[in-house]
């Protein structure tokens, strides 16, 4: 059975026999799945083999840039520009919708006078804010990015407001990992990987953050060697338009209502990395593991983003 069910609330988010389509493999380490509206394809990182892949239902998975220096999380800006985090730099860039690399340009590279660590996933807030995750990964992780010191003594999450310096929004994580923001934006979800929980942060109107607690716990068991292989992690974290979070996890995709309760856990044929909704109605959600694609139909699409209003006016 494909579906995991934990509380029958699961069922108005996806069939009982929902299907885990395979729609591509052989990647070296598949991550950042981002659904380009406009020209109806997604772009998705393929970070060990420093390279940036595009599908679409005509040509399959094909090779749009190269030298990508170890890419990982990417999503759109309220423009439609693609915004990655680059293991190798330590930096944030933007640049064409394509992917291809042209007009790129950093954004963010420094916490004050330190390099950042190794920006690893990455979201838009409504004001055009990009918040971004900010472990060691791509300093320490053979075939990841770039071995190095750090410059930064902890592993913390951080804001970029637009023309403004990079802000620190929280430095109390052992390696955060992915993020999201609920439906209205009111709250913001941050996983811990090796504590395997998602904490959630209260949001202010302006964007910095307030109170915060441990929203789900338990998300399997970390170990630096076998996790990936054989246990699955909180990595990769989408809210839907309903409020419930989606997270990477052991076995699957598991599945948290807005007030906490676990509802249930779509099984996959691999351990997954992340995950983003896409499609002509938003009700795919694409997942990627360390060497395959996967779509997977469900009954509910991701969070209003700021870049969805683009095909929204389309």
């Amino acid at each position: 059975m494909t579906l995991d069910i934990r509380s029958e609330r699961v069922r108005d988010l996806v069939a009982l026999d929902v299907e885990v389509e395979e729609l591509d493999a052989g990647f070296s380490f598949g991550e950042g799945p981002i659904w380009n509206p406009e020209g109806e394809f997604l772009l998705f990182s393929d970070i060990a083999a420093s390279a940036r892949r595009r599908w679409d239902s005509d040509r399959g998975a094909v090779e749009v840039a190269s030298s990508t220096y170890n890419a990982n999380g990417m999503t759109l800006d309220a423009d439609g520009r693609l915004l990655v985090c680059e293991h190798a730099t330590s930096v944030v860039a933007r640049m064409d919708p394509e992917g291809t690399g042209a007009g790129r340009e950093v954004l963010a590279s420094h916490f004050g006078d330190k390099e950042l660590n190794s920006p690893n996933d990455i979201i838009v807030r409504s004001d055009g804010s990009i918040y971004f995750s900010d472990p060691p990964g791509g300093r320490s992780i053979p075939g990841l990015g770039v071995a190095r010191e750090r410059d930064l003594a902890f592993n913390g999450v951080f804001r970029v407001r637009p023309g403004e310096a990079v802000e620190l929004v929280a430095d109390d994580f052992e390696v955060p990992n992915g993020l999201c923001f609920s439906p209205n934006e009111s709250l913001l979800y941050i996983d811990d990987t090796v504590r395997c929980h998602i904490r959630c942060f209260e949001m202010r109107s302006d964007g910095s953050v307030g109170a915060d607690r441990v929203f789900a716990e338990g998300i399997g068991r970390f170990d630096p060697v076998l996790t990936l292989k054989e246990g699955g992690i909180p990595d990769g974290m989408k809210c839907d338009e309903r409020g419930n979070v989606w997270v990477t996890g052991p076995g699957g995709i598991w599945i948290f209502a807005p007030d906490g309760e676990h509802l249930g856990v779509v099984r996959t044929p691999k351990n997954l990395t992340n995950l983003h909704w896409g499609g002509p109605e938003w009700n795919w959600l694409f997942a990627t593991a360390q060497t395959s694609l996967y779509r997977i139909r469900t009954r509910v699409s991701g969070r209003r983003e700021p870049f969805m209003a683009r095909s929204a006016q389309g």
